[in-house]
């Protein structure tokens, strides 16, 4: 046992009893919409895929307090390169054979668009970032880009406005339409779609500034509920949601206790850095003592991020393409893919 408590959990360990389901822990395993796979298993199937990225590049593109290494890129990250590849190709070819049948052969090419959710603090970023510079290595190097859901955050002044402010990153603090109109002009193949900047530094959408993005390839969008599914009216009306643009979805899952602490321990090293800077929003906190500052982090975590989690971010992870399964020391152990 691993004397952690509370809450819900990520995957079950990689050897479930017999006729169990490796995801849910219930039922029979036969029956799971998904395939699980320990961590050696899923790095024999990087087969002969070169890894392209130095060990440079990788330190580059890991977030504060998410430590990811070589072997780590190799072993999990490289077969889900390969994997992406053969669906891209796969899904280029039947965009190719349903553009014979509509004799539509001057019809652009829609860009294949990848989700990624997970709780804050469980290194959405950093698996995004790599994912992103795999992808674009590839023969012929196809064009990708990535795309946060933090731009489409609704500004601070009118979350205040609404007292909600303590409601930051749950579903009803973004602006799902503009959001939607994103995803729906990426997808529709128009050449130039922009996106609202934001800033982690102030906190807030950076008034007149916009993230271009021009004729991707593919797409990486990622954020905390972007795998939420539409919402059904009394009406029977369908009110698409982002997940609903998504060609593959990836969920980054760990344990409620980890995640809590890799919240913390990212808090107090912001401290020394982020923080400080006279601009940041949160520049209040560099200055209290250790003690209350553990306080407030822990405050914070209780109160917002860990009820979206399991209100809102845990609830859809069922409805990812693939499940990535971290340890309490950020190194990914299980890996489950939805079976076709």
């Amino acid at each position: 046992m691993s004397g952690r408590t509370g809450g819900p959990t990520p995957l079950p360990e990689p050897d479930p009893g017999p006729g169990q389901d490796p995801v849910t822990g219930q039922g029979p395993e036969s029956l799971s919409p998904y395939r699980l796979f320990r961590r050696e298993e899923w790095a024999q199937l990087r087969a002969d895929t070169p890894l392209t990225l130095t060990i440079e590049d990788i330190e580059r593109l890991q977030s504060l307090n998410d430590p990811i290494s070589v072997e780590e890129v190799v072993a999990i990250y490289l077969p889900l390169s390969r994997l992406l590849s053969l669906y891209v190709a796969a899904t280029q070819g039947l965009f190719k054979a349903t553009q014979r049948f509509l004799m539509a052969e001057r019809e652009t090419k829609v860009p294949y668009i990848i989700g990624l959710a997970g709780s804050v603090a469980v290194g959405k970023s950093t698996t995004a970032r790599v994912l992103k510079a795999l992808l674009a290595r590839w023969p012929n190097t196809p064009k990708v880009d990535l795309v946060t859901t933090d731009g489409f955050l609704l500004p601070n002044a009118e979350l205040s406005r609404h007292g909600a402010m303590e409601r930051k990153g749950f579903p009803e603090s973004y602006d799902t339409a503009a959001l939607l109109q994103f995803l729906h002009d990426i997808k529709a193949g128009h050449k130039r779609v922009t996106a609202p900047l934001y800033s982690h530094l102030v906190y807030d959408r950076v008034p007149g500034e916009e993230r271009v993005v021009e004729s991707p390839d593919i797409l990486i969008v990622e954020g905390l509920n972007v795998l939420q599914p539409a919402r059904l009216p009394r009406d029977g009306t369908a009110i698409p949601f982002v997940s609903d643009f998504f060609d593959f979805s990836i969920y980054l899952d760990g344990h409620e206790d980890d995640l809590h602490r890799w919240y913390v321990t990212r808090f107090m090293k912001l401290r020394q850095t982020a923080f400080r800077d006279p601009r940041s929003y949160f520049a209040k906190y560099a200055e209290v003592p250790e003690a209350e500052a553990l306080k407030i982090a822990d405050h914070l975590w209780t109160t917002i991020n860990l009820p979206n989690l399991r209100e809102n971010i845990l609830p859809t992870r069922q409805r990812a393409s693939l499940i990535l399964a971290k340890g309490a020391s950020h190194r990914i152990e299980s890996v489950a893919l939805r079976r076709l």
